[in-house]
């Protein structure tokens, strides 16, 4: 490790780039500074510019050759590697993280950061595993191929950064490519401590590089370079068309996972106990999950008895420090964030929908914000048909299956839905009606890696997970041989 070190509460912590192997520093920083306490200042990050992004552009370019020529076989062993230092290291990068971003250390440290390491091993071993299809047609034996497709562009979102990071950058890798990881500049600690490992696993220089810095800056001139060969984001929608827009100018392959508004939906022959006790888990993490189900829709029927219900689940969470192991509720991630949610929330009111619970910024000084439940005036309310990332949800209730069906697909997203029934025909028929890329039935976040996970309308473009995210990263080719044709 090399470049200027700081310390974070205890934990040693580069804030510069990490360009073709070695640390880079920049003109420029900007602060970052922790959501549990904003006058404490963690660090001065580098600033990256075009200046950066075309230099880590540029080692991505001269790297891959030699990376992609290794082979599945010569790559797994430098992902195995780094998915053996992380697990090393869960106790230090959980500790960081929480500090950078507020989510709950002791979520961060059971479940959040040892993902990272089983993103990379589940990918090396996929790749290991591939199995070409082969055929006879037309007088051909048939074969796909798949072939690493160049410098890779990823840029993940200030939620989870850490784990989001490693799951788009382990099938990049895996499949040949070489990468340059753009983190949220609310959110970077984590990031860099993955480049110290990166480093300490020795990969090759310039196969795996990270640059800091405001998305209008370097992340613009990164996905607007002409060498760049795939690119991959997580974050808001209207973001998100900018790369789009980026990568069609380039003719470059682009997959996003852009946020959603999910409903959940609970039917009367349900387990009231247990929907209402999930409905409460989606406050976790103060609402900063585009995988929650925030839009609770409850058949009329049951709708008083399962208010009552999630209520008392409700109010069991605890608004405090993400260190301490007895908080539930942490702080939203910024300033700006937190009156951003405020806002939708101050304008609920105005437009004459109900606030059932919440709605006040918590007596706990600082980024905290109290769970609140709105029963909006009519389906068109903005807190209904937009996106908030915070711990605001909406109620509202149904008649029929029809009614849960319509409502559920009322809005432009369709990333992840939640389904309550103890009916398995009811879910089949339900699941398969609602438009979301993720349906979970009687549980939520339940995760398989090789599953497709992407969004339908403005939650996404393309699917990442298992082979489907090692197709996105290779260029395919099918080789066509005419029967009879002789070998040697």
């Amino acid at each position: 490790m090399s470049g200027a070190r700081i310390n974070v509460d205890g934990v040693d912590v580069s804030p510069d780039h990490f360009i073709d192997g070695r640390r880079v520093t920049s003109k420029r920083t900007f602060e970052d500074r922790s959501p549990l306490d904003w006058s404490w200042k963690l660090a001065d990050i580098a600033r990256g510019t075009a200046l950066e992004a075309q230099l880590a552009v540029g080692a991505a370019v001269a790297a891959f050759p030699a990376w992609a020529a290794l082979g599945v076989e010569g790559r797994a062993p430098y992902l195995e590697r780094l998915a053996d230092l992380i697990d090393e290291h869960v106790e230090r990068i959980a500790h960081v993280e929480c500090l950078d971003m507020a989510m709950l250390e002791d979520s961060l440290r059971r479940r959040v950061i040892n993902r990272g390491a089983r993103n990379f091993r589940a990918y090396a071993q996929l790749a290991r595993e591939y199995s070409p299809r082969r055929w006879s047609s037309n007088g051909t034996d048939n074969e796909v191929l798949r072939h690493p497709a160049g410098a890779t562009v990823v840029i993940t979102p200030w939620n989870a950064p850490f784990m989001l990071s490693t799951w788009k950058c382990a099938p990049a890798l895996a499949a040949g490519n070489t990468v340059i990881l753009k983190p949220a500049e609310w959110s970077p600690l984590s990031c860099s401590m993955l480049m110290d490992l990166v480093e300490e696993a020795d990969f090759p220089p310039g196969v795996f590089n990270l640059v800091q810095g405001f998305g209008e800056e370097v992340g613009a001139a990164l996905v607007d370079d002409p060498r760049v060969r795939r690119i991959s984001f997580t974050g808001s929608p209207e973001t998100g068309r900018l790369i789009g827009e980026a990568a069609a100018k380039h003719l470059v392959p682009f997959t996003a996972e852009l946020g959603g508004k999910g409903p959940f939906i609970v039917f009367a022959d349900a387990d009231l106990d247990a929907a209402a006790q999930k409905a409460a888990v989606m406050f976790d993490d103060a609402g900063q999950v585009c995988l929650a189900g925030t839009r609770l829709l409850v058949e009329a029927s049951v709708f008083d008895d399962f208010v009552e219900r999630f209520r008392d689940a409700t109010s069991r969470h605890v608004l405090g420090d993400s260190r301490d192991a007895h908080t539930t509720i942490s702080p939203l991630i910024h300033p700006e964030h937190f009156n951003r949610v405020k806002g939708f929330v101050d304008r609920a009111r105005q437009h004459g929908d109900h606030v059932l619970l919440g709605g006040d910024e918590a007596a706990h000084e600082g980024l905290w914000y109290q769970p609140t439940v709105i029963e909006p005036r009519d389906n068109d309310s903005e807190v209904v048909q937009r996106e908030i990332f915070g711990p605001v949800l909406t109620l509202q209730r149904f008649e029929d299956e029809a009614e849960a069906v319509r409502l559920a697909n009322s809005t432009p997203y369709g990333l992840s839905a939640v389904i309550y029934t103890s009916s398995h025909d009811r879910a089949t028929r339900v699941g398969s009606r609602v438009r979301a890329g993720t349906v979970w039935v009687n549980c939520f976040l339940v995760r398989d890696l090789t599953a497709p996970f992407g969004g339908i309308g403005i939650s996404g473009v393309g699917r990442e997970g298992g082979d489907y995210a090692l197709d996105f990263y290779s260029d395919l080719t099918t080789l066509q041989i005419k029967e009879g044709t002789t070998h040697g």
